[in-house]
């Protein structure tokens, strides 16, 4: 038996004291057992005793130890991991606001539009987080929160997959983005706190400006990281569909203010991106991760694991009590 064992249910053990109870009684009904008289046992006295008759005492010791095995598999044995568990879990608290104006359908990132791959990138990044909550805001002319913070990232990534364009009132509300983003920060107790914004835009919308969202971020020590994403001047924009459905693009000039992103992020600590691929903005958002320092979310001390080690015991149990009914319905059967 390992030193380290234990049970998880000791006073079962208690049930042991009867083990010695049963070999009694078995001792006593042996010896109160009926005995054919012979008026001639001196003929049998001759022959010595056979195997069989030595074997008799063995059962109810082979009773008992089945007994015996059954109380310890009850107690539930548990063998301690020699490994300590740590349970601290470090984390970022990472809310996410992405652009869903209609310029996010430009096809500069062509065969697919630039909201398209900004999904597709930000399902990859939500796939590799493992302790960072994460949030979704979306904008246009106006924000919204989609997800709040959560480390459920199946669900991030399910609501992720269900936005698109033209829903919102269409705009580029940078400003009111921001403050949403921060409003869901507020009251966070993560020591590293971050808004990361994608948008391919300048601000023409919403009631807050952004240098003011930058300002609010400045007091709550909340970095914004800006990624502004699309190749700029002029880019493929869908204008409908032909007569046989394919899609008909033109070259649109779709207006970008990157100093204004570049002033958001130098503000709030932050840095600022340029994604023109969609390597880029991965790259982009994993600069986000490699330049903040990680934080714990819950101290969580440590714990042990245990195994369960009822098995061992158990089929003993059972092997012991098949073996003594066994032995009782053939070689060693009494009669009477």
């Amino acid at each position: 038996m390992p030193l380290d064992l234990a049970f998880h249910s000791p006073q079962v053990l208690w049930g042991l004291l009867l083990v010695p109870v049963l070999l009694v009684q078995a001792w006593r009904e042996r010896r109160q057992r009926a005995v054919l008289r012979f008026s001639g046992a001196h003929v049998f006295a001759r022959q010595g005793r056979g195997l069989r008759v030595h074997l008799l005492p063995v059962l109810p010791v082979v009773r008992a130890l089945a007994v015996a095995a059954a109380l310890i598999a009850l107690a539930r044995p548990q063998s301690r991991d020699a490994r300590v568990r740590d349970l601290s879990v470090e984390g970022i608290d990472i809310v996410v606001a992405l652009d869903l104006s209609t310029s996010m359908e430009a096809g500069d990132f062509r065969p697919q539009n630039r909201l398209h791959v900004a999904k597709e990138v930000l399902a990859e990044f939500i796939s590799n987080r493992v302790n960072d909550r994460i949030g979704l805001v979306v904008f246009a002319g106006a924000a919204y929160t989609q997800a709040p913070l959560t480390l459920d990232y199946g669900v991030v990534r399910e609501v992720l997959k269900q936005i698109r364009t033209r829903v919102l009132e269409d705009g580029t509300a940078i400003g009111d983005a921001l403050a949403t983003s921060l409003n869901r920060l507020r009251d966070s107790e993560a020591k590293s706190r971050v808004v990361v914004l994608i948008t391919d835009g300048d601000n023409n919308a919403g009631k807050i400006s952004p240098l003011d969202a930058a300002s609010m971020a400045e007091s709550l020590k909340i970095p914004i990281y800006t990624i502004l994403v699309g190749k700029g001047g002029k880019v493929p924009f869908p204008q409908g569909q032909d007569l046989f459905g394919n899609t008909v693009w033109r070259d649109t000039e779709i207006p970008i203010n990157p100093e204004l992103l570049q002033d958001i992020a130098s503000r709030t600590g932050g840095e600022y991106y340029r994604a023109t691929d969609p390597e880029g903005l991965k790259q982009g958002l994993q600069k986000v991760l490699d330049s903040l320092e990680r934080s714990k979310l819950m101290e969580g001390g440590a714990s042990a694991t245990y195994r369960e080690d009822f098995h061992p015991y158990l089929l003993a149990a059972f092997g012991l009590a098949a073996l003594e009914l066994l032995l009782r319905a053939t070689f060693l059967r009494v009669f009477p």
